[in-house]
């Protein structure tokens, strides 16, 4: 019943595996049934996603986000730009996700660098956002930016109570 309050995209991120056990066309069918207007799949490949997984995505407007890192070669950025819709995912860095003070002078280098690709999908970055520092880094090259560990870990502190977490959220982007 989500949709009946909120009026942005949806999107899911989860592992391939649990899909696959699903059906990937039941999980779209289910996708939107639920008002789900996107997915991002980290272990999908972005071969298999074009030869097997695609079509069926497109056949329910199923966004299929994918991801590059400060590895992706500026040639494979450019064919995931234009082979999908909705927004590339900017990972910060190849380490694992978590909350960071700051992004290094070399971490900006690359949002400016894929920024200055003048791509055609909106650009989102994740992985360390947790603070204003992170927030402003990541937004000043990018469309925005994706904050996951940091809310689990302040709906965590907030006992399951979403509002909470989104203001306590709200408190650490501001200071």
């Amino acid at each position: 019943d989500i949709r009946r309050d909120v009026r942005i995209p949806l999107v899911l991120m989860g592992y391939l595996n649990p899909i696959m056990q699903f059906g990937f066309e039941a999980f779209c069918q289910k996708c939107v049934e639920c008002g789900i207007d996107g997915v991002i799949i980290p272990d999908l490949p972005f071969r298999d996603y074009e030869e097997s997984y695609k079509a069926i995505a497109s056949k329910y407007d199923i966004r299929v986000i994918m991801l590059i890192t400060p590895e992706t070669s500026e040639a494979r950025v450019r064919e995931i730009d234009a082979h999908t819709d909705g927004f590339i995912y900017l990972v910060s860095s190849a380490a694992t996700t978590g909350a960071q003070k700051d992004f290094d002078t070399r971490k900006q280098a690359y949002f400016k660098k894929i920024e200055d690709m003048n791509l055609r999908n909106p650009r989102m970055v994740g992985f360390g956002i947790s603070n204003k520092q992170t927030f402003d880094a990541a937004c000043a090259h990018s469309s925005g930016a994706i904050i996951g560990s940091r809310f689990v870990t302040l709906l965590n502190e907030k006992e399951g109570d979403a509002e909470k977490a989104i203001r306590r959220l709200k408190e650490d982007l501001k200071q």
